[in-house]
C-alpha cells in the first residue's frame, strides 16, 4: 500500500499527480499497490487551492510500504508538528520507502532522514533549504533523486516523474511507459534532468556573484574552468566553489553548463545556424557534448527542439 501524507494548505497536485500515476498503473498490472491518503486528523483536508481531499488518520498507515509526503504552502506548519515528524520517523525506522514532492523535502529534512543524503526540492527553495539543513547534500538542479530508500523530487509535476520511476523499478519499464502513455505524457523525464526553472534563476543573477555570471554569459566560448572563475572572483578555488554553491544553489561547473545550454537553446530554436557552429560558439566545442547537455536540461536533443520550434 502507498500512503500520501497531506496537511492543511498542501499543494493539490503534489498528491493528486502521483496518485493518478499509481491509479493508472493498476490498470496495467494487478500487482500495483492501492493508495490511501493520511493526515494527523481524519476527514477533509483543505489544499492551498481550496479543494479538499479526504484523509484517514495516521494509524491507517500501518501496512504502508511507500510513503509520499506532499509539499505546499502549509509545509512550515507541518514541519513544526511533532506528530507529523514523529510519524515520518516511525515509518522510516520500519524500512518504509519515503518520498517527498516539491518542498515536502522540508519535512523529511526536519525528521532527519536527509542528513548526509543527496536530495532535491523546488529550485526556489534552494538558498533557504541549504541554510536550514546544511547536513543535506542538496542538488537543486535535479528533477528527482533516489538515495537508497529515500526519494525526493523537485517542484510539483516532478512528483509524477518520480512516481513513474517507482513504477518502473517495481513493475518494469513496460508498465511505466504504458502508464505514461495513458496519462498523455510526452515522455518520462529522468532523475538526472535539470529543472528548467533554475536556468531562469541564473539568467538575471543577483548577489555577489551576479557580475561574474553576467560576464560568463557574455563569454561562453572562453575556457571557463573553476580555477579561472575563482581567479576572476578573487578567491581560492575551494573557497569559491563553497561560496558560489551557497549563493546560487549550483556548483560553478553546472552553472556554466546551464548558461551555455540556455544560450544554445535560444539560437537552435530561433535560427537555422548549424548545430556544430552553435556548439563551438557557446563553449561546448563538440556537438556531442552539447547534445548530452541538452538531454540533461530539456530531455531532448537540439534537433528535436529545433523541429518543435519550427512546427510551432
Amino acid at each position: 500500500m502507498i500512503g500520501f501524507l497531506i496537511f492543511p494548505e498542501f499543494q493539490l497536485l503534489d498528491a493528486a499527480g502521483p496518485i493518478s500515476v499509481f491509479e493508472i498503473a493498476r490498470r496495467h498490472t494487478p500487482n500495483a499497490p492501492r493508495v490511501i491518503t493520511v493526515a494527523t486528523k481524519a476527514g477533509a483536508v483543505r489544499s492551498s487551492s481550496g479543494i479538499e481531499m479526504l484523509a484517514r488518520n495516521l494509524r491507517s498507515a500501518s501496512s504502508v510500504t511507500t510513503l509520499f509526503v506532499a509539499g505546499g504552502e502549509g509545509v512550515e506548519a507541518a514541519a513544526r508538528c511533532k506528530t507529523t515528524i514523529a510519524f515520518i520517523q516511525r515509518l522510516a525506522s520500519r524500512g518504509v520507502r519515503i518520498a517527498s514532492v516539491c518542498n515536502g523535502a522540508y519535512l523529511l529534512a526536519q525528521a532527519g532522514l536527509l542528513d548526509g543524503r543527496c536530495a532535491t526540492t523546488h529550485w526556489s527553495c534552494t538558498r533557504d533549504f541549504i541554510g536550514r539543513y546544511p547536513k543535506v547534500r542538496l542538488e537543486p538542479d535535479q528533477i528527482f533523486i533516489r538515495d537508497d530508500r529515500v526519494w525526493t523530487s523537485a517542484g510539483i509535476t516532478a512528483g509524477i516523474d518520480l512516481a513513474l520511476a517507482m513504477i518502473a523499478q517495481d513493475h518494469g519499464e513496460e508498465v511505466s511507459q504504458a502508464t505514461a502513455r495513458q496519462l498523455v505524457l510526452y515522455h518520462r523525464r529522468s532523475g538526472g534532468q535539470s529543472q528548467f526553472s533554475s536556468l531562469l534563476e541564473l539568467k538575471t543573477p543577483n548577489g555577489r556573484f551576479g557580475s561574474l555570471l553576467s560576464w560568463v554569459r557574455e563569454n561562453l566560448d572562453a575556457h571557463l574552468t573553476v580555477e579561472a572563475l575563482a581567479e576572476r572572483a578573487g578567491l581560492s578555488a575551494r573557497h569559491f566553489v563553497r561560496s558560489f554553491t551557497a549563493e546560487t544553489g549550483s556548483t560553478p561547473t553546472k552553472a556554466v553548463e546551464r548558461l551555455r545550454v540556455e544560450v544554445a537553446r535560444e539560437r537552435v530554436q530561433s535560427s537555422g545556424e548549424a548545430i556544430e557552429r552553435v556548439a563551438q560558439s557557446t563553449g561546448f566545442r563538440d556537438p556531442e557534448r552539447m547534445r548530452r547537455a541538452f538531454i540533461r536540461a530539456f530531455g531532448q536533443p537540439p534537433q528535436s527542439l529545433r523541429r518543435a520550434a519550427r512546427s510551432a
